[in-house]
């Protein structure tokens, strides 16, 4: 099976007062790139992610989208801290002393006061934090797969004929070939005949002509060329994988061999039938540029 490098996946997994949601979408890309944003407390598990995603993807670009809901309720503490609290009642207690003032602070004072309370996270278990995300993660990113593989499928049919189309103009490109060296060596014998009137001219002189301008025209290598790429390129779909690369290359040297067609074409319907390869040739690679 092959895979497009377009896709989508969502996943949403919440065990016990954890709940974490992955979404992830991808469009085509050289190598393989990705972009995660998630919430900075989730970072220390960056690595692990990219690890991760590389199990499934390939190519493409992809963008991972992470949300996470803690919803312990125990997740935090209220911390005292009575060196701060000293220090204000220290002062408080200066500066009534220096300015004759009453000393009212209270305790309900000295709580409000900056730092002497502050809210504190417990620490977490970080395995026990990527447990869960790792089994949102692999969810997503099974779905994931599976639209691309959904995808991929339907470019394989598309390009499958595509090359019987292909396949096609290569048949006619080579009936039409001995068609025009009769043509050329009819033209020639009325042209000699209207030349040299009753002169009788050697039918090996004609035979060579005809032969210099056969090789000249000749596009039996290239035909030969195109039809081993064509079956190596369908080759390659049946047996799937992450193909993308190796259909690039093999249309890359289908273009090369229909160019030479066209630059060897003495013939209109020759020349149509080169630019119609060079059409399909570049139809395939347009849809090749989709694939993992």
């Amino acid at each position: 099976m092959i895979k497009s490098m377009t896709g989508f996946g969502r996943c949403e997994n919440h065990q016990g007062d954890r709940k974490f949601t992955v979404e992830m979408k991808s469009v085509n890309h050289r190598y393989f790139d990705s972009n995660i944003k998630m919430p900075k407390k989730l970072s220390i598990f960056e690595s692990g992610i990219r690890n991760l995603l590389k199990e499934y993807i390939q190519r493409g670009k992809v963008d991972i989208f992470i949300t996470y809901e803690d919803l312990t309720e125990a997740n935090v503490s209220l911390k005292y801290n009575e060196n701060i609290a000293a220090e204000y009642v220290k002062y408080y207690k200066q500066i009534s002393e220096k300015f004759g003032l009453e000393n009212d602070v209270r305790v309900s004072t000295i709580g409000k006061s900056p730092e002497v309370f502050t809210m504190e996270e417990q620490p977490v278990d970080e395995q026990e934090i990527w447990a869960v995300l790792e089994a949102a993660l692999r969810g997503a990113c099974t779905q994931f797969v599976e639209s691309r593989i959904r995808e991929g499928e339907n470019l394989k049919l598309d390009l499958l004929e595509k090359l019987d189309v292909m396949l096609k103009n290569v048949d006619a490109v080579e009936r039409r070939s001995p068609e025009i060296i009769a043509a050329y060596r009819s033209r020639l014998t009325e042209k000699v005949k209207e030349l040299l009137g009753e002169t009788q001219i050697e039918e090996s002189r004609i035979a060579t002509e005809v032969i210099l301008y056969a090789d000249k025209i000749c596009t039996d290598e290239e035909t030969v060329r195109l039809r081993s790429h064509i079956e190596s390129m369908r080759e390659a779909l049946q047996s799937g994988g992450s193909i993308g690369r190796k259909l690039d290359f093999i249309a890359q040297e289908m273009n090369r061999e229909a160019n030479t067609i066209l630059s060897k074409a003495n013939d209109l319907e020759t020349s149509n039938l080169a630019i119609d390869l060079k059409t399909e040739i570049e139809k395939v690679r347009e849809q090749i540029q989709n694939i993992e």
